[in-house]
Protein backbone atom coordinates (compact mmCIF):
# COMPACT_ATOMS: atom_id res chain seq x y z
CA UNK A 1 0.00 0.00 0.00
CA UNK A 2 1.56 3.10 -1.13
CA UNK A 3 1.58 5.64 1.45
CA UNK A 4 1.14 9.84 0.42
CA UNK A 5 3.65 12.21 1.28
CA UNK A 6 3.11 15.23 3.17
CA UNK A 7 3.22 17.70 1.52
CA UNK A 8 6.64 19.67 3.63
CA UNK A 9 8.00 16.28 2.85
CA UNK A 10 7.73 16.78 -0.84
CA UNK A 11 9.22 20.69 -0.95
CA UNK A 12 12.71 19.17 -0.25
CA UNK A 13 12.39 16.83 -2.51
CA UNK A 14 11.62 18.46 -5.50
CA UNK A 15 14.29 20.77 -5.01
CA UNK A 16 16.79 18.02 -4.57
CA UNK A 17 15.51 16.50 -8.13
CA UNK A 18 16.18 20.43 -9.30
CA UNK A 19 19.42 20.01 -8.30
CA UNK A 20 19.32 22.86 -5.96
CA UNK A 21 19.52 23.53 -2.30
CA UNK A 22 16.61 25.94 -0.66
CA UNK A 23 17.46 28.99 -0.09
CA UNK A 24 18.90 30.37 3.40
CA UNK A 25 17.29 33.76 3.22
CA UNK A 26 13.94 31.80 2.37
CA UNK A 27 14.66 29.57 5.46
CA UNK A 28 14.46 32.93 7.73
CA UNK A 29 12.05 34.75 6.21
CA UNK A 30 9.22 31.38 6.70
CA UNK A 31 10.67 31.25 10.65
CA UNK A 32 10.45 35.26 11.34
CA UNK A 33 6.69 35.11 9.31
CA UNK A 34 6.11 31.73 12.05
CA UNK A 35 7.65 33.51 14.94
CA UNK A 36 5.31 36.94 14.43
CA UNK A 37 1.99 35.52 13.04
CA UNK A 38 -0.61 36.64 15.03
CA UNK A 39 -3.36 35.96 13.41
CA UNK A 40 -6.17 33.60 14.04
CA UNK A 41 -5.56 30.44 11.78
CA UNK A 42 -2.16 30.39 12.51
CA UNK A 43 -1.46 31.23 16.17
CA UNK A 44 1.96 33.10 17.20
CA UNK A 45 4.62 30.04 18.05
CA UNK A 46 6.64 32.54 20.28
CA UNK A 47 3.64 35.17 22.14
CA UNK A 48 6.31 37.41 24.25
CA UNK A 49 8.39 37.43 21.53
CA UNK A 50 5.56 38.99 19.13
CA UNK A 51 4.42 41.19 21.99
CA UNK A 52 7.95 42.76 22.44
CA UNK A 53 7.99 42.87 18.47
CA UNK A 54 4.73 44.46 18.09
CA UNK A 55 3.57 46.28 20.81
CA UNK A 56 3.76 50.36 21.03
CA UNK A 57 6.97 51.40 22.88
CA UNK A 58 6.64 53.35 25.83
CA UNK A 59 8.12 56.67 26.71
CA UNK A 60 8.19 58.67 29.75
CA UNK A 61 8.05 62.01 28.39
CA UNK A 62 10.36 63.25 32.25
CA UNK A 63 12.90 61.21 30.84
CA UNK A 64 13.18 61.55 26.93
CA UNK A 65 15.05 65.05 27.37
CA UNK A 66 17.55 63.86 29.80
CA UNK A 67 19.22 61.29 27.18
CA UNK A 68 22.84 61.67 26.82
CA UNK A 69 23.04 64.23 29.21
CA UNK A 70 26.61 63.67 30.18
CA UNK A 71 28.23 62.82 26.40
CA UNK A 72 30.29 65.55 25.29
CA UNK A 73 28.69 67.78 22.39
CA UNK A 74 30.42 70.46 20.24
CA UNK A 75 30.68 73.81 21.21
CA UNK A 76 27.86 76.24 20.40
CA UNK A 77 30.04 78.69 19.00
CA UNK A 78 34.01 78.45 17.20
CA UNK A 79 36.79 78.19 20.05
CA UNK A 80 38.75 81.90 20.33
CA UNK A 81 41.78 80.42 20.63
CA UNK A 82 41.35 78.12 24.05
CA UNK A 83 42.73 81.01 26.16
CA UNK A 84 40.93 82.74 28.94
CA UNK A 85 39.38 86.02 28.69
CA UNK A 86 42.03 88.56 30.04
CA UNK A 87 41.10 90.14 33.66
CA UNK A 88 43.46 93.52 33.19
CA UNK A 89 41.48 95.16 36.41
CA UNK A 90 42.29 92.05 38.64
CA UNK A 91 45.76 93.34 39.50
CA UNK A 92 46.06 97.31 40.36
CA UNK A 93 48.80 99.26 38.40
CA UNK A 94 51.48 100.00 40.81
CA UNK A 95 53.96 101.62 38.98
CA UNK A 96 54.62 105.03 40.12
CA UNK A 97 54.73 107.28 37.28
CA UNK A 98 57.06 110.00 38.64
CA UNK A 99 59.78 107.54 38.71
CA UNK A 100 59.79 106.88 34.76
CA UNK A 101 61.55 108.93 32.12
CA UNK A 102 59.56 110.33 29.39
CA UNK A 103 60.49 108.74 25.84
CA UNK A 104 61.11 110.48 22.78
CA UNK A 105 57.61 111.91 20.77
CA UNK A 106 57.21 108.40 18.12
CA UNK A 107 58.00 109.08 14.61
CA UNK A 108 55.82 108.60 11.90
CA UNK A 109 57.65 105.98 9.75
CA UNK A 110 57.36 102.55 11.52
CA UNK A 111 59.00 99.57 8.86
CA UNK A 112 58.40 97.58 12.04
CA UNK A 113 54.86 98.53 12.74
CA UNK A 114 54.32 97.18 8.72
CA UNK A 115 57.06 93.90 9.52
CA UNK A 116 53.75 92.96 12.35
CA UNK A 117 51.20 93.00 10.34
CA UNK A 118 49.36 89.75 9.90
CA UNK A 119 52.00 87.82 12.07
CA UNK A 120 49.02 85.73 13.80
CA UNK A 121 51.74 83.75 16.39
CA UNK A 122 54.31 84.81 18.20
CA UNK A 123 56.86 82.91 15.94
CA UNK A 124 55.44 84.58 12.76
CA UNK A 125 55.95 88.02 14.66
CA UNK A 126 59.39 87.00 15.74
CA UNK A 127 60.32 85.95 12.53
CA UNK A 128 59.82 89.27 10.94
CA UNK A 129 62.15 91.63 12.89
CA UNK A 130 65.70 92.86 11.55
CA UNK A 131 67.48 92.40 14.53
CA UNK A 132 70.65 90.19 14.42
CA UNK A 133 69.81 86.71 15.20
CA UNK A 134 66.25 86.38 16.08
CA UNK A 135 64.62 85.29 12.85
CA UNK A 136 67.27 82.35 12.63
CA UNK A 137 65.96 81.61 16.21
CA UNK A 138 62.21 81.05 15.56
CA UNK A 139 62.98 77.80 14.05
CA UNK A 140 63.36 75.91 17.20
CA UNK A 141 60.73 78.14 19.26
CA UNK A 142 58.38 76.56 21.92
CA UNK A 143 55.15 77.78 23.23
CA UNK A 144 54.62 77.87 27.18
CA UNK A 145 53.86 80.51 29.54
CA UNK A 146 57.04 79.42 31.49
CA UNK A 147 59.09 81.48 29.10
CA UNK A 148 57.48 84.75 30.56
CA UNK A 149 59.32 83.95 33.72
CA UNK A 150 62.61 83.73 31.88
CA UNK A 151 62.81 87.59 30.51
CA UNK A 152 65.74 89.23 31.46
CA UNK A 153 65.89 91.77 34.70
CA UNK A 154 66.61 94.60 32.68
CA UNK A 155 63.34 93.79 30.82
CA UNK A 156 60.87 92.19 32.32
CA UNK A 157 56.96 91.67 32.32
CA UNK A 158 55.05 95.32 33.37
CA UNK A 159 54.35 94.64 36.88
CA UNK A 160 50.77 94.11 36.34
CA UNK A 161 50.98 91.82 33.24
CA UNK A 162 47.91 89.67 32.09
CA UNK A 163 50.04 86.93 30.49
CA UNK A 164 48.11 85.35 27.15
CA UNK A 165 51.47 83.94 25.43
CA UNK A 166 54.85 82.97 25.31
CA UNK A 167 57.47 81.49 23.53
CA UNK A 168 61.49 81.19 23.60
CA UNK A 169 64.22 79.86 22.14
CA UNK A 170 67.51 78.83 23.49
CA UNK A 171 69.28 76.05 21.57
CA UNK A 172 71.77 76.97 18.84
CA UNK A 173 73.08 79.80 21.18
CA UNK A 174 69.65 81.36 20.62
CA UNK A 175 68.31 83.66 23.99
CA UNK A 176 65.14 84.44 22.29
CA UNK A 177 61.70 85.19 24.26
CA UNK A 178 58.66 86.38 23.00
CA UNK A 179 55.62 87.20 25.18
CA UNK A 180 52.22 88.71 24.64
CA UNK A 181 50.45 90.08 27.32
CA UNK A 182 48.23 93.16 28.52
CA UNK A 183 48.34 95.50 31.55
CA UNK A 184 45.28 98.09 32.81
CA UNK A 185 48.41 100.81 32.28
CA UNK A 186 47.83 103.20 29.41
CA UNK A 187 49.47 103.26 26.57
CA UNK A 188 51.68 106.17 27.48
CA UNK A 189 52.93 105.23 30.54
CA UNK A 190 53.63 101.19 29.25
CA UNK A 191 55.88 103.05 26.59
CA UNK A 192 57.82 105.12 29.21
CA UNK A 193 58.36 102.52 31.82
CA UNK A 194 59.93 100.14 28.73
CA UNK A 195 61.89 103.25 27.50
CA UNK A 196 63.12 103.96 31.61
CA UNK A 197 64.01 100.56 31.72
CA UNK A 198 65.83 99.74 28.34
CA UNK A 199 67.84 102.93 28.96
CA UNK A 200 68.90 102.21 32.28
CA UNK A 201 70.20 99.24 31.22
CA UNK A 202 72.44 100.21 28.31
CA UNK A 203 70.37 99.89 25.52
CA UNK A 204 69.50 101.98 22.76
CA UNK A 205 65.43 103.35 22.09
CA UNK A 206 63.94 104.10 18.94
CA UNK A 207 59.82 105.31 19.50
CA UNK A 208 58.19 104.54 16.40
CA UNK A 209 53.97 104.56 15.63
CA UNK A 210 51.58 104.16 12.78
CA UNK A 211 48.13 104.88 13.89
CA UNK A 212 47.52 103.39 16.96
CA UNK A 213 50.30 101.26 17.26
CA UNK A 214 53.47 102.34 18.70
CA UNK A 215 56.84 100.31 18.88
CA UNK A 216 60.04 101.09 21.24
CA UNK A 217 63.14 98.65 19.70
CA UNK A 218 66.79 99.04 20.73
CA UNK A 219 70.14 97.11 20.96
CA UNK A 220 72.76 96.53 23.12
CA UNK A 221 76.09 95.09 21.26
CA UNK A 222 74.69 91.54 19.90
CA UNK A 223 71.28 92.07 22.15
CA UNK A 224 67.76 93.75 21.04
CA UNK A 225 64.55 93.90 22.22
CA UNK A 226 61.25 95.34 20.60
CA UNK A 227 58.17 96.84 22.13
CA UNK A 228 54.60 96.78 20.39
CA UNK A 229 52.09 98.30 22.19
CA UNK A 230 48.50 99.25 20.69
CA UNK A 231 45.12 100.79 22.73
CA UNK A 232 43.02 97.78 24.28
CA UNK A 233 39.22 97.81 23.67
CA UNK A 234 37.65 98.70 27.22
CA UNK A 235 41.33 100.28 28.79
CA UNK A 236 44.78 99.58 29.15
CA UNK A 237 47.08 98.43 26.81
CA UNK A 238 47.74 95.19 24.57
CA UNK A 239 51.79 94.48 24.39
CA UNK A 240 54.16 92.15 22.53
CA UNK A 241 57.82 92.35 23.71
CA UNK A 242 60.32 90.21 22.25
CA UNK A 243 63.72 90.05 23.72
CA UNK A 244 66.57 88.62 22.28
CA UNK A 245 68.62 87.97 25.78
CA UNK A 246 66.75 85.90 27.68
CA UNK A 247 67.83 83.78 30.79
Amino acid sequence: MTRALPPLLLLPLALVACGKDPSPQADLDSLDKELTQTNASAPARDPALTASLADQIMVDPALAGKSNANSVRPAPSPDPGSVPPVDIAAIPDTVDARTLRKAPAASGDCPECRAAQGALTLGALAGRQSAAGTADCTATLGYSAAWANRLPADLPLYPDARVVEAAGATSNGCALRVVSFASSADLGKVVDFYYTRATSAGYSAGHKADGKEHVLAGTRGREAYVVYASPRAGGGTDIDLLVNAGT
